[in-house]
């Protein structure tokens, strides 16, 4: 028998990834990497080297392309600084659970454990945010560690890394198929179903319930109509978790919002009210801030068991898939005759949605917000794909931007890295070409990545960066406002910039809006030129204008009555006007015409309160 031919081991390497499906790594060389690089120029006709300016941006990058796809993503760094500056973006991937692959340099293999430069122990570094993390020992099974790095990542909804000795990815092994892959690896993963005796648990508990909430997260994945079929049988109002934005229909009446600093007023009233609440699918960080309000009897439903207690005490637990949760409801249950509670959440949201119509229909100068929305929504489709930066912009666009199930939106969830706006565009660019991408950042966040706008002109990228620019941290402003103690803000002013002539210096074109009526010209110019292909910069200044403070809200029943108040730390900030009454708290929101208090729908609902 003939010997087989060689291949350098970094060529079968990316045979493997190639095998795997992936088109395009992300990362920035560095001399303990360019076996690798060698490797990526041999395989240019098979994958895409997409070159940025900083490795965090590289593995921002891959994390959002990982949560836009569900496919495995990969970035790398080399040796020393190259793998530290991967971190944030890797833990960006570790809390959303999406499937990333970091390949990291090492020196060579002889230089090890001498204090040769840039050489340290990757592997404690790389553990805590990794579910597998192996240095490969020899050339011949650095394809393989790679192989089952992948693997791991799909198993756990992780990333993975592997370390590689520079001199390894040079020698030659045999040409042989080292990748794993199968047609089974696209088969759908089972999961859990709810059994007959569970769902008549819960529907005994809604016999027992006067004012039951479904609160939903993005474990309804495409369930979402069905939701709004079972939420109309029973006639219980749906709260959505923020990443479940775009998942459920926000036209439909019983809709009613998100909780916590980002939600709508409606929603915060109404959990705050509920006797039954029933999580469906939801991974809900801020519980603490509002699960612990009042007390309720709690229902989880969940395709994780792991996950079972984790924001709340438990009633009862389900382990099933969240729309087939809901499928075995709707065939388990009867239908509930019309609710007044139901009414009165239906009624507090039209009030809440009028309020968001008169703060959008108008027009600002100075340019606020709101308008940048109202603008944005229009040039928008149902196939664009919005990657948004952390930030008050999170809260804005959950209250404002149009997202509907065919769309696509990607953000820094649980772990809320600034900065994660841009690498998430040009990952959703790279993934869907035939898509509009729009990013959106705070000038504090887009200021930390803003060099990798020029990774957009070099890659031909039609994104549409839309900066909203006021010269302060405006979330963490927000949250200093309301800081008894402080009798000024601190740390939280950045200078101006003219993000405008900073696109321009890198052959970008950009236009700067101050006012509204300048919006609609500056979103015309920027479809004209990313139709024609190219990238561009839209630096909108707004205010300082801090959006409605629902947190600041505080409901309790007593004696059969709401009784709403404004927490007392609202504006307590010295060098703000601190408001004490809910008439002053709309009057300070611009509401005063519009907004009424929870009492006002349950009176006109008929609910009464015990």
């Amino acid at each position: 028998m003939s010997n087989p031919s060689t291949v350098p081991a970094s060529v079968a390497m990316l045979r493997v990834l190639e095998a795997w499906g992936v088109k395009h790594v992300f990362g920035y060389p560095g001399g303990s990497f360019n076996s690798t690089m060698s490797a990526l120029e041999k395989e240019k006709e098979r994958i895409d080297y997409i070159q940025v300016r900083h490795e965090q941006v590289g593995a921002l990058a891959a994390a959002a392309d990982a949560k836009l796809t569900g496919k495995i993503a990969v970035t790398f760094g080399s040796a020393g600084p190259g793998a530290t500056n991967l971190l944030t973006g890797l833990y960006d991937a570790r809390e959303d659970h999406a499937p990333v692959l970091a390949l990291v340099g090492q020196v060579p293999h002889t230089n090890m454990n001498y204090n040769f430069f840039q050489e340290f122990d990757e592997n404690p570094m790389f553990a805590d945010v990794s579910v597998y993390c192996r240095t490969v020992m020899t050339p011949e099974s650095l394809p393989y560690v790679v192989d089952k790095a992948i693997r791991e990542a799909y198993k756990y909804r992780g990333v993975a890394v592997v370390i590689i000795p520079n001199d390894f990815g040079f020698a030659e092994i045999p040409d042989v198929p080292y990748k794993s892959t199968s047609p089974s690896d696209n088969k759908p993963a089972p999961q859990p179903q709810a059994t007959d005796e569970e769902v008549d648990q819960v529907l005994a508990l809604l016999k027992k319930a006067k004012r039951p909430v479904f609160h939903v997260g993005r474990g309804i994945r495409e369930g979402g109509d069905r939701l709004i079929e079972l939420s109309k049988k029973l006639q219980i109002p749906i709260i959505m978790t923020g990443l479940a934005k775009g998942l459920i229909d926000e036209s439909y009446e019983g809709n009613i919002g998100f909780v916590n600093r980002a939600g709508s007023k409606s929603a915060n009233e109404i959990i705050d009210i509920a006797d039954l609440v029933i999580a469906i699918g939801a991974d809900f960080p801020f519980a603490n801030n509002v699960y612990t309000r009042h007390d309720f009897t709690f229902v989880q439903v969940d395709n994780d068991d792991a996950q079972f207690g984790r924001h709340h005490y438990l009633d009862l637990g389900i382990w099933s898939d969240a729309t087939g949760f809901v499928e075995k409801m709707l065939a388990r249950s009867e239908a509930a005759a019309p609710s007044n509670f139901f009414k009165a959440a239906v009624l507090d949201n039209n009030n809440w949605k009028d309020y968001l119509k008169k703060l959008t229909d108008r027009e600002t100068d100075p340019l606020q917000y709101e308008q940048v929305y109202r603008e944005l929504n229009k040039i928008a489709n149902p196939e664009t794909v919005v990657a948004l930066d952390v930030g008050n912009n999170t809260v804005d666009t959950l209250r404002f931007m149009d997202i509907k199930p065919t769309n696509k939106w990607v953000i820094s969830a649980l772990f809320a890295s600034m900065g994660a706006g841009i690498p998430g565009a040009i990952a959703a660019q790279l993934s869907y070409p035939d898509r509009q991408v729009v990013s959106i950042s705070g000038d504090g966040a887009f200021s930390m990545v803003m060099q990798d706008l020029i990774t957009e002109k070099k890659y031909h990228l039609p994104i549409l960066n839309i900066v909203t620019s006021n010269t302060t941290l405006g979330f963490i402003r927000d949250e200093q406002a309301d800081i008894p103690s402080m009798h000024d803000y601190s740390g939280i002013d950045l200078e101006d910039q003219d993000f405008a002539m900073i696109a321009n210096g890198m052959g970008i074109e950009a236009a700067t809006v101050t006012k509204s009526s300048e919006l609609p010209a500056a979103f015309a110019k920027a479809a004209e030129v990313m139709a024609s292909g190219r990238p561009f910069v839209l630096n909108a200044k707004i205010t300082m204008k801090r959006g409605f403070a629902v947190e600041a809200l505080k409901v309790k029943i007593v004696d059969g009555k709401i009784e709403e108040t404004i927490d007392p730390a609202f504006n307590a900030n010295q060098a703000e006007t601190h408001i004490t009454t809910l008439p002053d708290f709309f009057e300070h929101y611009e509401g005063e015409d519009v907004l009424k208090p929870l009492q006002y729908f349950l009176d006109e609902a008929g609910v009464t309160l015990d």
